[in-house]
């Protein structure tokens, strides 16, 4: 054969496998995708350009978050639940716990005191001084430990457990501890704390994961004492000290009861797995002492490595049984389209849904895409509220009287869709009503944002945001 029938071979053979590789493609997302818009995008790509579509649908369209995510852990918390009793809900919340009990599968624990501590200056001290009477163990979990002030305070208590015979295991997720320098294990392992990174980046091999971001919040305190919420660990989360420029306002909680078993039980998961080593021994469960509380609590672990997405189906179903009330704060709203579709058919319905979000954001393209979206909610009746500055972190959700879910999600897709999270809910009426008060108290700071409002936007303005919010599912 002659040169130029041996090239054009070649082309012939080259065009056919580049063809099939795009019908592979296309077949992959016809398969695997879960929504039509995104398959029929990746389809049109691999299809009308096969020489690169196959390429970027290989790079950016295969979802190995929740495929890595699959192997981590047990998708339940531990088989000690079985041990339990569960307790009846509050009347008129029967259908609300079977729901939780139905995604989680594990039980409702009654005997609980749950304890809010506003911002830092109410949190840390609690914090630290329970880290001082440890007697048995200190389990931390935490996305941002800073090294300065207070991330100094932590490392020295922490240090004096571990000089006392404390049993001190402190995770720190591995993109979360880039933001602050020095870095926050060289202060802990100088104390002599223990310390795991959760999926770090790597030079050999090569690996930095964006996504599966161990996003929880958790300081276990021998058995029975917990710590969670949004806040993490530095100077910022100082909301008094008008002198610190990234100071932010957020809501923990102290927890005393059993709940602490379930929220260990999580810990030792992400622990096993950070650090690669044999199970951690189960902890007892407690027994509730006279007087500890009247709040029933569970634990919902959310996360990539589940099938079913635990913390929006409990979501969805809890806010469309609400009967008076649906109140959320939140940092980031940015929610999948059904929890759109479950807040508008609420507020539709009578029930009153106000959103608080902040009006000064550390993100400001993550204000830029929720507010693209903001008419969706304000045309069906939900209620959305500018919080004034500094920016607040908290993150609440209340349910009618007695259901409130704490924790340290947020209400976008990261948080929903990408990290591994801790929520608990909690049935008590005593604490929903103080934070149903704070939320008020809010509210009457706050300014109302309105449709003429958002649809009064200049046009570059409103372009700019839906630019932003075109990238919403990775913010």
């Amino acid at each position: 054969m002659s040169l130029a029938a041996d090239a054009e071979l070649i082309g012939i053979v080259v065009a056919l496998l580049v063809g099939l590789a795009g019908v592979l493609a296309a077949g992959h997302a016809v398969l695997h995708k879960r929504h039509s818009r995104a398959a029929f995008g990746w389809i049109a790509l691999c299809l009308l350009f096969p020489a690169f579509g196959p390429v970027f649908y290989l790079l950016f369209g295969i979802n190995r978050v929740r495929r890595r995510a699959s192997r981590l852990w047990p998708p339940h918390l531990p088989a000690e639940r079985a041990t339990l009793t569960p307790v009846a809900p509050p009347p008129g919340m029967e259908a609300l716990a079977r729901l939780g009990a139905a995604v989680t599968d594990a039980p409702l624990l009654g005997g609980n005191s749950v304890q809010v501590l506003h911002n830092g200056e109410v949190a840390y001290p609690a914090m630290l001084a329970a880290i001082d009477a440890a007697r048995e163990r200190v389990f931390l979990s935490t996305y941002l430990f800073d090294s300065d002030a207070t991330g100094k305070a932590f490392a020295a208590a922490l240090g004096r457990a571990v000089a006392r015979g404390v049993d001190v295991r402190v995770l720190l997720d591995g993109a979360g501890e880039l933001y602050s320098f020095p870095r926050a294990r060289w202060l802990l392992r100088r104390q002599g704390v223990p310390v795991a990174r959760f999926l770090p980046p790597r030079l050999l091999p090569p690996a930095f994961i964006v996504n599966l971001r161990n996003h929880r919040k958790i300081l276990l305190v021998d058995d029975d004492v917990v710590f969670t919420g949004g806040i993490n660990i530095g100077d910022r989360y100082l909301a008094a000290r008008l002198d610190n420029r990234r100071r932010v306002v957020d809501v923990h909680f102290r927890l005393e009861g059993p709940i602490a078993a379930q929220v260990c039980a999580v810990f030792r998961h992400d622990w096993e797995f950070a650090t690669r080593t044999a199970p951690l021994a189960p902890v007892e469960l407690p027994v509730p002492r006279p007087g500890a509380g009247n709040a029933l609590c569970r634990v919902v672990a959310d996360g990539p490595d589940e099938d079913l997405d635990r913390l929006v189906a409990l979501l969805i179903g809890g806010i469309g049984l609400a009967a008076r009330r649906v109140a959320i704060m939140t940092p980031y709203f940015l929610p999948p389209r059904e929890l759109l579709g479950a807040l508008q058919a609420a507020a539709l319905r009578g029930v009153d849904v106000a959103v608080l979000l902040p009006g000064q954001n550390n993100l400001p393209y993550v204000h830029r895409a929720t507010r693209h979206g903001l008419w969706e909610y304000l045309k069906r009746g939900v209620r959305v509220y500018y919080q004034p500055p500094p920016f607040v972190h908290s993150k609440l959700l209340l349910i009618d009287d007695d259901y409130a879910q704490i924790g340290s999600a947020n209400l976008d897709e990261r948080s929903l869709r990408l990290n591994f999270e801790l929520v608990v809910e909690v049935y008590d009426r005593a604490l929903v009503s103080e934070l149903g008060a704070h939320i008020e108290a809010v509210r009457a700071t706050s300014r109302e944002v309105t449709l003429a409002e958002v649809d009064g936007r200049p046009l570059l303005r409103r372009l700019a945001d839906g630019i932003a919010w075109l990238f919403s599912p990775y913010l």
